[in-house]
């Protein structure tokens, strides 16, 4: 069978995915360290310490997930056709359909399946989620970094009322993404293994590869 070579994801999307893929592991470690530090967070007698260096890097880590953030919402209204949300929101008769028939594939019922350059509907959803969550998560880690910040503290109280909470929460958000992570990475080995598309390779080349009967 005959593939021709199609570009999907710009460079700008793919750097925003590898900088946001980055930063989440970063956070996450440096984040479960400073919820629960599995060494001593000062050393006694010496000029190590642990917890300062955690939570350094932790602030860097967040400014660079914040400015991927930014750069994502940039695509979501200005990028490439497939980079758009209203390519793969089920906001359109089209869409609305590959919701459906994505849902059928996932569940191996012979419904048929639109094969697509950009993201399906489904994916779709779950991506547009996953960007509302962690714009939740950006307020509340400068919510909480900003105490003295009157726009930081007015839409941390709006949306966590208070610290405590709105600690709470941002450590509960980090588990989605843990649990994000492990369903993206198994579907996208699953569709790639499926539909040999070079799905995981186009966020390498930004090129996926479609069938002549596409």
């Amino acid at each position: 069978m005959f593939y021709e070579r199609h570009q999907a994801w710009s460079v700008l999307l793919r750097l925003f995915h590898w900088s946001f893929v980055l930063s989440i592991i970063t956070l996450v470690i440096t984040g479960l360290y400073i919820h629960f530090p599995w060494t001593n967070t000062m050393v006694i007698g010496g000029s190590s310490f642990p917890m300062a260096t955690m939570r350094y890097i932790h602030f860097i880590a967040g400014f660079v997930f914040s400015a991927a953030l930014m750069v994502r919402a940039y695509l979501l209204l200005f990028g490439n056709a497939q980079e758009r949300f209203w390519d793969f929101l089920p906001i359109t008769p089209r869409n609305i359909k590959n919701l459906f028939t994505t849902l059928g594939r996932y569940l191996y019922l012979d419904v048929g399946h639109e094969h697509r350059l950009g993201h399906n509907a489904l994916a779709g959803i779950f991506y547009f989620l996953t960007f509302l969550v962690a714009a939740v998560q950006v307020v509340a880690g400068f919510f909480m970094l900003y105490p003295e910040s009157a726009f930081w503290q007015k839409w941390g109280t709006l949306l966590f009322v208070s610290q405590q909470q709105g600690r709470g929460i941002h450590y509960l958000i980090m588990w989605y993404f843990g649990i994000f992570a492990v369903i993206h990475i198994y579907i996208v080995v699953w569709n790639d293994i499926f539909s040999r598309n070079g799905l995981i390779s186009s966020i390498f080349s930004g090129a996926k590869y479609i069938s002549e009967d596409y």
